[in-house]
């Protein structure tokens, strides 16, 4: 090995001697620092990975490494020495292995000198090392299959321009065999093919941050099998063409060739092995989570995961074919034998074709590709097909890929986050396997299902209903075996259910024919299942469709073990300022949406149409403010229709300061209050402050050595009410548990003599509590040394702040007009004016008596702002406030024996937002740098050229004799 390192230092001063070296050095590093800023526009795509480095390192390298090996034998060779080092008592392999070591110390350097990137984008963003390191890995090994490439190819020539041209030649041709441009000209097993030859195509699965075993094999093979052939060719120019060496010769030529068949073998063997690797990024976003392993544990149904790809597709896309084709991989070992996943191309099986456009409405989509002869459409398919049961989701192409913009105009497309999309759409048709024919197959006494109706004023346009209702539960009740029974009652003629007991008993009233009479009709279904019923009122959609998703949600609904569906609302995004600037979206509820993702199907719901959809169970509304009577109409009438309504409400919520820059209190208006105080709670002025307080992080200046030092402390706030189990109801569950719950800006609440039977107060204030009308949240202990605010001692007493309420209640637009009303006069002349058709028939007057009601006082509780911020002390606070709002749901849907997964998101890792002159400041640095470091690492040469001493000659008188 000393032998091997002394050539190696040898070749590095040869090198490094003349210019050459530098020159070749700092043309890489200035090309990759002028394709990183300028080609691919770093700072405009704003994102904090090295892609725009990795992308273009497999090219920059055939260029480097050809102009550093192109020399090594060549000149050599040229000026005599070859003959010289081929009789020194060394072989050739360690005489290679020299060169070898030469060459990959040098782009050793040259990729050193571009760590300034990583570190700066480390600087400006949150960089996952992973990938980085795994670029950094990858361009190591793709350099010594290319330096093994240029040392066997300058062997064979005493020409160093040839060698350089030949090297980047035999480099571009494994680089393009890979490429996506080339594979798109082939289909199937050549397409894979040449996948696995490229060494581009290898690059990109290490530079992800993913090392299989199978990319390292491969490298070190190429690298095995050129510096196999170097050795050959520099051992065979010692050889003379006599009888007494052809044994040698056969033999050295045999042992390359048996080496060479040795490496195409191994990968040959390992090329089917898909999962020797190691996930190294941050977040293993490359490897299965242990929350979709568990899910996948629970199936007790086969599962089909199956791709439908198009072999003949964008040229963007097919490198996320082998991507999707390894996750589905993973998902059918995790799976132990229940889940069959598969990568089709329907385009290949007429038959496969006609099921993914009949059964699961899967169509090709149109790419518009060019090549150098012309611009054509090519029409392919890139969707994902999850079937469980008789359960089926497609994810399609658009939720698969998320497309990045790029400087040089052609887009740089990548999954967006593959197996939260699976995970998540398998998590949806497991429970959506239960259907409605399961479910009443299951039930051990018939249901019954009643429609009431009055044929004789039912408008024309709705008359067609009754036929299709009559036909979906006859087919549902055979294929149910018999347990589902119908019958039709004329309220008008059926002296057993009159109009009154319809309505006392099940909130059922007639809808009026027009604004303006007195006439009513009634086409509502009653849903009887046990002692529970389900009122489906009627809807302008009366399409086959429409009618059985109402009937299917109402059986769903009163089946016990069926995942319910959570509604949320937050409100919108605030208006800009008086200066036109964009405020920032301060209420932000993700944390309560990844908690109740992990029992519920939580789905945004939009007010405005003036109806929640029917499938929602339970409505959440978030800080209601600025809301338009048709979005107050939608919550009033899905509580009419017994739906479970959850309201987090409150005068005041926070904001930004304009001038300060802290936070700020504004009263909220446009929300609930009024529909709230008709059924029985009030929403009181005021914001109730408590000596029994959650704490909060606030600058305080602090006097050190007469020198005034701020810093950040947990102070006790009135505002963050902290509620304790003795001021909790003990007898509910949506208090259960909780060992304390923070309540922010809380106003108080009041319940009205008519629903105080039915009603509970939920969480209370301590009795020492008082309100405050004043929006000054900042502390001023110079005024109020105790508590930083003033304190009303006339009015402290528990508040309550919040309640629940089970009962029947009476819509608020009983006494108020309805923001629209249908008419159904059949006789009336058509409007010559196009309006649009509401969304609802009427206004239903009250709601069943066991609808649920919960109202919390406080707007802010669950912002992500404030929770975070509790986050950050170190406290459970926040987790006690998510606890609050799951058992409220639980308590709502009546249902605790949820399943629970837990989910796991994914996210961009964004750059911090930089001016201007920051992102040029930036940039020039890593400039500076490298050219710094260029002359650094030549004066360093330099110093050591001058340092070294020449051999001196033995003079004449020495050699004729003389004195030594």
């Amino acid at each position: 090995m000393r032998q091997v390192l002394a050539l190696t230092k040898k070749e590095l001063k040869s090198t490094f001697g003349s210019p050459l070296a530098l020159i070749f050095i700092g043309a890489f590093l200035l090309s990759s620092l002028f394709i990183f800023f300028w080609v691919e526009a770093f700072f405009v795509r704003s994102i904090a990975d090295l892609r725009p480095l990795f992308k273009w390192m497999p090219i920059l390298l055939i260029f480097l490494v050809s102009a550093l090996s192109m020399r090594q034998w060549s000149e050599e060779e040229r000026s005599g020495t070859l003959e010289m080092l081929l009789t020194l008592p060394i072989s050739p392999l360690k005489l290679v292995f020299s060169k070898f070591l030469a060459v990959m110390a040098m782009v050793a350097i040259s990729l050193t000198l571009t760590l300034g990137l990583p570190i700066t984008v480390s600087l400006i963003g949150n960089l996952d090392w992973g990938p980085v390191i795994g670029g950094y890995l990858a361009a190591l090994l793709l350099a010594a299959a290319y330096t093994a490439i240029g040392l066997f190819i300058s062997s064979r020539t005493s020409n160093q321009i040839v060698a350089l041209i030949l090297s980047v030649l035999v480099g571009g041709i494994f680089y393009l065999i890979g490429s996506s441009a080339l594979q798109s000209l082939f289909r199937g097993n050549i397409d894979d093919l040449l996948r696995a030859l490229g060494t581009g195509s290898r690059f990109e699965s290490i530079e992800r941050g993913v090392i299989d075993l199978r990319d390292l094999i491969y490298y070190l093979s190429l690298t095995g099998i050129f510096l196999g052939l170097n050795v050959l060719s520099l051992d065979s120019k010692r050889w003379s063409q006599g009888k007494r060496t052809a044994s040698y010769r056969r033999n050295m030529t045999l042992g390359i060739g048996l080496l060479i068949i040795n490496f195409l073998l191994l990968n040959v063997w390992l090329f089917p092995l898909r999962g020797l690797r190691a996930d190294i990024t941050q977040d293993q976003r490359y490897s299965l989570s242990s929350s979709t392993k568990d899910l996948l544990d629970t199936l007790s149904e086969p599962l089909l995961i199956r791709a439908y790809v198009s072999e003949q597709t964008h040229p963007l896309l097919a490198p996320l074919i082998p991507q999707v084709a390894d996750m589905l991989r993973e998902y059918e070992i995790a799976g132990k034998g229940k889940i069959t996943a598969n990568v089709v191309d329907p385009q290949k099986d007429p038959e496969l074709e006609a099921e993914a456009n009949q059964t699961y409405g899967i169509q090709p989509r149109p790419f518009q590709v060019a090549d150098r002869y012309q611009s054509s459409v090519v029409n392919a398919y890139f969707d994902i097909l999850l079937r469980y049961g008789d359960q089926a989701e497609v994810i399609p192409f658009g939720d698969l890929i998320e497309v990045l913009p790029s400087q040089s105009g052609s887009p740089d497309v990548q999954l967006r986050n593959l197996e939260y999309d699976l995970t998540r759409t398998i998590k949806k048709v497991v429970y959506g396997f239960q259907t409605a024919e399961s479910l009443l197959a299951s039930l051990d006494q018939p249901a019954k299902l009643t429609l009431f109706e009055t044929p004789e004023t039912v408008p024309a346009e709705l008359a067609d209903a009754s036929s299709t209702i009559a036909s979906l539960v006859a087919d549902l009740n055979e294929k149910s075996g018999g347990k589902l029974e119908f019958r039709q009652i004329d309220p008008l003629t059926d002296t057993s259910y009159p109009a009154t007991r319809l309505s006392d008993e099940y909130g059922i009233d007639a809808i009026p024919t027009s604004f303006f009479s007195n006439d009513g009709f009634y086409q509502h279904m009653l849903l009887e299942l046990g002692d529970n019923h389900q009122v489906i009122f009627p809807s302008n959609d009366v399409s086959e469709a429409s009618i059985r998703s109402s009937i299917d949600s109402a059986i769903q609904r009163l089946s016990p073990g069926f995942l319910r569906a959570v509604g949320l609302w937050l409100p919108p995004a605030p208006e800009p300022n008086q200066f036109g600037q964009q405020m920032p979206q301060l209420y932000q509820a993700q944390f309560l949406t990844e908690q109740l993702g992990k029992d519920y199907r939580v789905e945004s719901v939009d007010l405005s149409t003036g109806k929640v959809d029917d499938a929602i169970d339970t409505l959440i509304v978030l800080a209601p403010q600025n809301l338009t009577e048709e979005e107050r109409f939608a919550v009033d009438q899905f509580l009419m229709r017994g739906g479970s309504l959850i309201v987090a409400t409150g005068n005041y919520g926070i904001t930004v300061d304009q001038f300060g820059g802290g936070l700020a209190l504004e009263p909220l208006t446009g929300g609930l209050n009024d529909l709230l105080s008709s059924y029985g709670v009030t929403v009181g002025d005021g914001v109730v402050m408590d000596t029994q307080n959650a704490p909060f992080p606030v600058a305080v200046n602090r006097n050190v050595g007469g020198f005034q030092v701020q810093e950040i402390q947990a102070i006790d706030y009135p505002y963050f009410v902290d509620v304790r189990p003795e001021t909790m109801t003990k007898n509910n569950l949506v208090v259960s548990g909780l060992s304390s719950v923070t309540l922010n800006f809380a106003s108080p609440l009041s319940l009205s003599d008519t629903v105080r039977d039915e009603a509970q107060v939920l969480l209370s204030s301590s009795p020492k509590a008082w309100l405050s009308q004043s929006t000054q949240i900042q502390p001023n202990f110079d005024l109020y040394p105790e508590l930083g605010f003033a304190q009303d001692a006339t009015s402290t007493q528990s508040y309550p702040l919040a309640v629940a309420l089970t009962g029947k209640f009476s819509s608020y637009y009983t006494d108020h007009a309805a923001p629209f009303e249908q008419s159904f006069e059949t006789d009336a002349a058509a409007d010559d004016t196009t309006t649009p058709e509401p969304a609802v028939l009427g206004t239903i007057k009250s709601s069943p008596e066991d609808t649920r009601l919960i109202v919390l006082g406080s707007s802010e509780f669950i912002n992500d702002t404030l929770l975070d911020l509790s986050a950050r002390l170190g406290q459970d606070r926040s987790l006690s406030n998510l606890q609050l709002m799951q058992n409220a749901v639980d308590w709502s849907v009546e249902d605790a024996d949820l399943l629970s997964i837990r989910a796991r998101g994914s996210f961009t890792r964004l750059l911090k937002p930089l001016s201007e002159s920051q992102e040029t400041f930036w940039e020039v640095l890593n400039y500076v740098i490298a050219l710094l470091a260029l002359i650094v690492l030549a004066a360093m040469w330099q110093i050591r050229k001058r340092n070294s001493r020449p051999i001196n000659l033995a003079s004449e008188t020495q050699l004729s004799g003389g004195e030594a």
